[in-house]
């Protein structure tokens, strides 16, 4: 059987699959919208964020079995019509819950501290020490937006750095959950109201499109943070630079866009922003155990 990576994934998940007896077929240097032209004969392809998988490719893959994507989000698979043909749709939802738990807490870092701002300037040949007062996590309020394996893991450290803890799910975890991880449950608005730091961790869906919108933004603290490295639609981008700009927010940090990748912004303009190119998952570790577990998953689907 035929499994094509068309997004790199780690080299121990390729292996795994040769050793296992599966062709292995490298379309990582494929142009995506010619994809559909080399996935005829596939039974099953693997992807991460930047192939679409859509009507068109499932229809070109006569043969397909399995999609499986190595990481959480699943906004660039037609899920609904994959498994209308009886293909299984595949993720490996806590394999990089950590990569980006980690990368969050840097983020907040970041524009509490002015850390990027400090390094550009610098660079420049500045010495920006008196523009380059921040504020400290510790005793600060962080509202999670989303309290599933990302949002927990984030909890867990910011506990650590003494910040209390607000958090809004549509599904609340069980009460001794809440209780190790020092979880406070409000309602979305007033913990819009009330967070000092302002975190997301859901998927994008039609009820999470901008979510962060010109009228919720203006019901934060002034001198609110938002941090987003799920999934770019989630922050309306045009109201978050108003908001930027004028001063309401302290800042933001963004590892996720509506359009990627961002080549062209008004954010560019601002230096309360930080802005990483969708790296939430790009760790090591991370993507060694999101390759090895997709290509495990892959391998049980075609084996039965």
């Amino acid at each position: 059987m035929k499994v094509g990576i068309c997004d790199p994934i780690a080299q121990e998940g390729v292996e795994y699959l040769k050793n296992e007896g599966f062709e292995v077929v490298d379309l990582t240097s494929v142009p995506k919208d010619e994809l559909s032209k080399h996935v005829g004969d596939l039974d099953a392809i693997i992807i991460r964020s930047a192939t679409k998988v859509r009507k068109d490719m499932i229809d070109a893959a006569k043969n397909l079995k399995a999609i499986g994507r190595a990481g959480v989000g699943l906004d660039n698979v037609d899920v609904e019509y994959a498994k209308s043909k009886g293909i299984k749709v595949i993720n490996t939802p806590g394999a990089t819950s950590i990569s980006v738990a980690e990368l969050t807490i840097g983020l907040i870092l970041a524009v509490m501290r002015k850390i990027a701002y400090a390094d550009r300037e610098m660079r420049r040949g500045s010495w920006p020490k008196k523009k380059c007062k921040g504020i400290e996590m510790y005793g600060k309020t962080l509202g999670i937006i989303g309290i599933g394996r990302i949002g927990r893991e984030v909890a867990k450290r910011a506990k650590a750095f003494g910040m209390r803890i607000v958090y809004y799910d549509v599904y609340r975890p069980d009460e001794n959950t809440e209780k190790e991880l020092g979880l406070e449950y409000r309602d979305l608005d007033t913990l819009i109201s009330e967070a000092d730091v302002i975190t997301l961790h859901v998927p994008l869906v039609p009820e999470t499109k901008h979510l962060i919108n010109a009228e919720r933004i203006s019901k934060m603290k002034d001198g609110a943070i938002i941090i987003n490295a799920a999934r770019g639609g989630i922050v309306d981008e045009d109201a978050l630079y108003d908001a930027l700009k004028s001063g309401k927010l302290y800042g933001a940090a963004l590892d996720v866009y509506e359009n990627e990748p961002l080549k062209e912004s008004k954010l560019f303009e601002l230096d309360n922003v930080v802005l990483t190119p969708h790296i939430g998952a790009q760790a090591k570790e991370g993507q060694t155990r999101a390759g090895l577990e997709v290509a495990k998953k892959i391998a049980e689907v075609l084996r039965s």
